[in-house]
């Protein structure tokens, strides 16, 4: 019932128009930086394989901090220096100007120059350079310099998404499909599809590999696969559950869910020998870890309390401490590279919201005003939450600032989409 597609490029044909992402803003700061991006020239003569302006204008806006300037409205378009005239800018109130050149046809190249057009002056430059079908790939590293010049803070265009999505067949049948998109969606590519559940999907630290659940097998399993070549390896087949997969942050690791001994308990699995090393042994259901960035203790999630709240629970010691108490229940806890924030599914009110906690001053706020809201990931910048919620009946991803003040949606054009994990910084 499982088929695993190994040519990624004719999984894209196939199925990529059924799990594509469409960008939905629907909140952004009170006061965006205006910012023009001119339309890169392409230096190669005839039409550019990829719109490489338009993909940055697109990553700025997504952040909610930009207000790009519409192209109709825009004076001139320079690709160099010498052609920038700031009078043309200040008269549509831009902020900022961003130009650029393209070129090169196997291996692209791309040159690109901001400046500040109130003070009259560049303030950067850069160059990205990479295989010309990683065109989209490249313009989002160009947003991430550019978003970190004008911000402070590290950008996460150049990253990568997986979701889970659902569609149904006439005959009222559920397809499943793991999905790999670039961070504003585009690119989807389909890595598993079943028409049993696959939940749960993981990174690797260096996001060259996955994890997730799948019940190909008739009950739930743990997979790992590399996304290079396809290739997967089944590392659980016990009886009863096997979820909730968690890489270590040096990747030697994978913290998981086993019930083949009694109640749901943390394991830990040496993923060179298999060796497996049990982490709490209680009568409750103790669930969903996620590692603390320093790889020395766990969060998680139990009812040993009573109802679901966080736990930690020290490599070193073997002490487990309770983390949350605000409100009877949260859940699902994932962890900011600072290691002081964690995003949690909170319940308020019998809503379900996305909230985000302070490990140092146990200060709990609620995000989002949804209200079945769950599967929350953290952007490597620890900027955005991604998280997994309902428009009408339809299930969605939905993003929302650490902050609260962005958001934005992500339906996909048919179907559902659920759990979604966003993925660490990519290697070049």
């Amino acid at each position: 019932m499982t088929r695993l597609l190994l040519s990624l490029v004719l999984t894209l044909v196939a199925f990529g128009a059924r799990a594509e992402l469409v960008i939905e803003i629907t909140q952004g700061v009170d006061n965006p930086t205006a910012i023009a991006v001119s339309p890169f020239d392409w230096q190669n003569g005839g039409a550019a394989p990829e719109d490489v302006a338009m993909v940055i204008q697109g990553d700025l806006a997504r952040s909610g901090q930009f207000a790009p300037v519409d192209r109709k409205d825009m004076l001139g378009r320079p690709s160099t220096e010498k052609e920038v005239f700031y009078r043309d800018w200040r008269a549509i109130s831009a902020e900022y100007l961003l130009i650029g050149r393209v070129s090169g046809t196997e291996q692209m190249k791309i040159e690109y120059e901001l400046f500040d057009v109130n003070r009259q002056t560049k303030v950067f430059n850069g160059t990205e350079t990479g295989p010309a079908s990683e065109a989209r790939m490249l313009a989002h590293r160009v947003s991430d310099a550019i978003y970190e010049k004008l911000t402070g803070i590290p950008g996460a265009f150049a990253t990568r998404l997986l979701y889970v999505s659902v569609t149904r067949n006439p005959a009222g049948k559920d397809y499943y499909r793991l999905t790999l998109a670039d961070s504003d969606g585009a690119r989807p590519i389909v890595l598993l599809e079943s028409r049993e559940p696959i939940l749960a999907p993981a990174w690797s630290p260096d996001g060259k590999e996955i994890a997730y659940v799948s019940f190909e097998t008739s009950r739930p399993a743990i997979f790992r696969q590399n996304l290079a070549t396809g290739a997967r390896e089944q590392l659980t087949n016990f009886q009863g559950l096997n979820s909730s997969p968690a890489w270590s942050p040096d990747g030697g690791t994978m913290a998981m869910v086993l019930s083949k001994d009694g109640s749901p308990d943390i394991y830990l699995m040496d993923l060179a020998s298999k060796r497996l090393t049990r982490v709490t042994r209680h009568y409750a259901i103790d669930t969903e870890p996620t590692w603390m960035p320093d790889g020395k203790s766990l969060l998680f999630t139990s009812d040993r309390g009573g109802r679901p709240q966080i736990y930690r629970y020290d490599l070193r010691s073997g002490t487990t401490e309770r983390v949350t108490y605000e409100g009877a229940y949260n859940a699902r806890a994932r962890v900011a590279q600072d290691g002081r924030n964690v995003v949690v599914v909170h319940q308020s009110n019998g809503r379900f919201h996305i909230a985000i906690h302070d490990l140092v001053t146990n200060r709990l706020q609620v995000l989002t005003s949804t209200e079945l809201d769950e599967s929350p990931s953290i952007a490597p910048n620890g900027s955005m939450v991604l998280y997994a919620t309902k428009s009408g009946d339809r299930g969605i991803l939905a993003a929302v600032s650490v902050d609260g003040g962005v958001k934005f949606r992500l339906p996909a054009r048919e179907g559902d989409v659920r759990e979604p994990a966003w993925s660490p910084y990519m290697s070049r």
